[in-house]
């Protein structure tokens, strides 16, 4: 082999959904890129729910894709089903779910990835990092070949010294039939980061024919309104699918008696899993305890793909015996008699304390080496796909000597993602919610392209033709607001008995712009009253895009003023910069636990001192006084 075939510009290692980010945003970037995986064929493997979206994270994926990543192409092409939740409720917490056809995302996901020339796969496992004066230098596989890069993306997911559980019985592997990664967690060890244990786990599959659906309740996906699904891309040439039905079944009485009196066989109540594990998708039998006084839970049974029989049972992860397995599953309505195909099983495994990370997601230890992904103690392919994305940019800034890619929680989900891992403790798997952010209703699922599109543009993963088309798409909706404004609506008998059907009196005429701020008009009404948006363009979704756009700024106009008024205060103070050689342990003024926490986390500004927990406002006071001191005196 050549010199140059072990020489690299940046070398992700592990293929999921952070790495398949990470390698695309680099070998778009120019890098030359070598993407490492445990099993070839498993690049962009959904080893748990076979879903992309919901809340908050179709926020996520949504923007990923106005940065120039690939996850929403991904799930447009591969979907079963495309449902959009909360629909009746306001835009904040709207949001776009797809079922995703399992085998396909993997297919797709490799082509994508096989069509990359600066990308470089190689199915090998990495076991030690290569560090000279606190720089990464490359990687060493089993086999003791050495790679070198100046950057390093560990995405490495569950499988860093992964161990599953089933009952009483574990075994060392990072997914089901797939090895774990040993070695990286011991160098990490010894390089003076703090790893720690975390658990997951995932439910039992089942044969679809062994299922009677008839006790299920029917779930379908979106009813499809002039043939124009709801996608995630922001691309033109989206694939109109079939789609599949979901089903609704519960858990009942006896399915708890058969937990409760098994907790004796479970990992997690005996002290096997030492690992904490996600709060917000807990085990069946941590909801039964947890929630006793529930009498039920909800459990969905979700299509794996449209050539498979084998379908997901949502909300029953387990890491209880399987023969204690069948009897919970054969006690559910429709599933007395189904078959398992693979049992249930909790996982744990190694990730890195997040506090150990900058803003850009590289180590503050070692220079080059970037973290993404449940290694930085997240869960969720939403929230790994977006950490991949921002790794792989801000490799490619890092080695140019640019600032990192601006990503911050008043201009997205992914700014708020990071800046809570930075910031805060997190002693569980992190999944994003919509109440994580303050400013959510600023940043929503449909907006992503007009917040984020930019910055994809100037880090240059965004397309000319994409950036063209979302200029045209916020001049427009512009033009229609004002547009709105002009149009009269008069107070006549045919308007009033149009408003009339939607429960809105008309008794004096006014413009399209007011009336459009009653909460049951929207764009179709106004057409009703004559009111023509004469848009011009081909694209109908656009259209659609532009019209909602228009709407949700009129219907929330007042609200989204207060916000950006909260955006602009906090701003201020992350503007405010904390000088990188200060001494916390010398100002006398702030308190221990602050020093404590200001030390660990060495925020780079008072925005992100505040956010920190345990903090006083009172120290933050101080600290700002003394800022300004410091500044004073060196500009003397």
């Amino acid at each position: 082999m050549l010199q140059s075939d072990f020489k690299f510009d940046s070398i992700i290692v592990g293929a999921g959904h952070a790495g398949i980010e990470a390698a695309i945003s680099c070998a778009r970037l120019g890098l030359k890129t070598l993407l490492t995986t445990l099993n070839i064929e498993n690049i962009g493997l959904m080893p748990c729910n076979p879903a992309i979206g919901g809340p908050a994270k179709s926020n996520l994926v949504r923007e990923i894709d106005a940065l120039g990543g690939v996850m929403a192409e991904l799930a447009d092409a591969t979907y079963l089903q495309l449902k959009t939740l909360n629909s009746s409720k306001g835009p904040a917490v709207r949001a776009l779910r797809a079922q995703s056809d399992k085998k396909e995302y993997r297919s797709v996901a490799r082509k994508y990835i096989e069509n990359e020339e600066n990308i470089t796969l190689k199915e090998i496992q990495v076991v030690d990092l290569i560090v000279e004066n606190n720089k990464i230098k490359g990687i060493i596989d089993e086999l003791g070949i050495e790679y070198f890069a100046p950057t390093v993306i560990l995405t490495t997911g569950t499988s860093l010294e992964g161990r599953i559980f089933i009952g009483l019985k574990s075994f060392p592997a990072g997914r089901l039939g797939e090895r774990n990664a040993v070695g990286l967690s011991e160098k990490l060890r010894q390089l003076g980061f703090n790893v720690r244990k975390l658990k997951t786990g995932t439910p039992a599959r089942i044969d679809s024919r062994t299922i009677d659906y008839s006790k299920l309740e029917l779930h379908p996906g979106d009813e499809i309104i002039n043939n124009m699904p709801r996608f995630f891309s922001y691309k033109k040439n989206r694939p109109i699918r079939e789609q599949f039905p979901c089903y609704l079944t519960k858990t009942n009485e006896k399915t708890h008696e058969i937990i409760k009196a098994n907790l004796d066989y479970s990992p997690l109540y005996r002290g096997l899993i030492t690992g904490v594990g996600p709060r917000y998708c807990p085990s069946i039998e941590d909801k039964v305890v947890r929630f006793a006084h529930n009498p039920s839970h909800h459990i969905f049974i979700e299509p794996e793909g449209k050539d498979t029989y084998e379908v997901y049972i949502q909300g029953f992860s387990t890491s209880l015996p399987i023969e204690v397995q069948f009897q919970m599953i054969h006690s559910l309505p429709g599933l007395e008699n189904a078959s398992v195909i693979k049992p249930a099983y909790a996982v744990e495994y190694d990730s890195v304390c997040a506090l150990e990370l900058d803003n850009g997601l590289m180590t503050k230890k070692i220079k080059g080496l970037f973290l993404a992904g449940q290694i930085n103690g997240t869960s969720g392919y939403e929230e790994a796909a977006a950490q991949g994305l921002v790794a792989g940019i801000n490799a490619k800034n890092y080695l140019d000597n640019k600032e990192y890619l601006k990503v911050t929680r008043s201009n997205s989900y992914i700014g708020t993602l990071i800046d809570d891992l930075i910031t805060k403790d997190i002693d569980e798997p992190y999944r994003m919610l919509t109440s994580r952010s303050e400013y959510r209703l600023i940043l929503r699922q449909d907006n992503a392209d007009l917040r984020l599109m930019e910055l994809g543009y100037e880090a240059g993963l965004v397309k000319e033709e994409d950036i063209l088309r979302k200029r045209f798409k916020e001049e427009k909706i512009q033009e229609q607001i004002e547009k709105l404004k002009e149009f009269k609506i008069s107070a006549n008998d045919r308007n009033r008995e149009i408003l009339e059907k939607y429960n809105e009196p008309l008794e004096l005429g006014s413009n399209a712009f007011n009336i459009l701020k009653r909460p049951n008009v929207n764009f179709e009404i106004l057409k009703e009253l004559g009111y023509k948006s004469d848009i011009n363009s081909d694209d109908n979704y656009l259209i659609r895009d532009i019209e909602e756009q228009a709407e949700v700024l009129i219907k929330y106009d007042g609200y989204i003023k207060r916000q950006l008024d909260q955006i602009e205060n906090q701003n201020k103070t992350d503007n405010i910069k904390i000088p990188e050689d200060i001494d916390y342990n010398s100002i006398k003024q702030i308190s221990t636990e602050s020093k404590e926490k200001l030390n660990k986390i060495r925020p780079k500004t008072i925005g992100q001192a505040l956010r920190i927990g345990g903090v006083k406002p009172a120290d933050i006071s101080c600290l700002m006084v003394l800022i300004e001191q410091h500044r004073v005196a060196k500009n003397r």
